[in-house]
């Protein structure tokens, strides 16, 4: 978790969105509760994840957002208020009664399944797998509540400094308009050099040699 980023929970009707709407009005970095915005979304569109309908559909798409507005809030400088977090989509399912997913209660404790921090980093699950492997992300052992299994999964504190420090061939390619290949080739022609990942890894270079 950031030392900047401050979650504001609560029953409902405790007036949380209205200090929230104060505070962005004060000029602080905001993020709106995710529920009601799938909520207006789903009935727009005709879809069911809906907690009147389908709940797990209407968690998992709250979890997914959760996961992308804390992605995109490491950008900014300042506090960052968000109204509710990923822990009450936990607190929701128990609720409701419903089992909670190994992956949803990974990331209600700071952890994030591979393949799930593969997807919020825009790289592929093997170079997840190398960057636990040499070290760059760390990992911690986790037990899936549903299998009783132990699986590593990876501490959304070090994804966080990875995307500090750290960018992939995807992105960059992504922000010059080129394809992948190409933006390799460009990069490691001006001498930087990529993190000595496994094969069929993306390449990942430090920012500071890129940009």
């Amino acid at each position: 978790m950031s030392d900047h980023f401050f979650v504001v929970t609560g029953g409902p009707g405790a007036g949380k969105t209205s200090l929230i709407t104060e505070l962005a009005r004060r000029g602080f970095h905001t993020t709106p509760e995710s529920g009601r915005t799938i909520i207006r979304e789903e009935m727009q569109s005709g879809g069911d994840a809906l907690p009147w309908a389908d709940r797990m559909a209407y968690a998992e798409r709250m979890l997914a957002r959760d996961l992308r507005a804390y992605s995109a809030a490491q950008a900014l400088s300042g506090l960052v208020i968000f109204d509710r977090g990923i822990p009450d989509i936990l607190g929701y399912l128990t609720l409701c009664g419903l089992p909670v997913p190994p992956h949803i209660a990974a990331a209600a404790k700071a952890t994030v399944r591979p393949t799930r921090a593969a997807k919020i980093l825009g790289i592929n699950i093997r170079t997840i797998r190398s960057l636990m492997d040499t070290g760059v992300l760390k990992s911690r052992e986790v037990e899936e509540l549903k299998s009783g299994r132990i699986r590593r999964y990876v501490c959304a504190k070090s994804m966080e400094r990875f995307s500090k420090v750290h960018i992939s061939v995807v992105e960059l390619a992504t922000e010059s308009g080129r394809l992948p290949g190409v933006e390799a080739v460009i990069q490691l022609n001006r001498g930087a050099k990529p993190l000595p990942l496994g094969l069929r890894a993306n390449m990942i270079f430090r920012r500071s040699d890129v940009l």
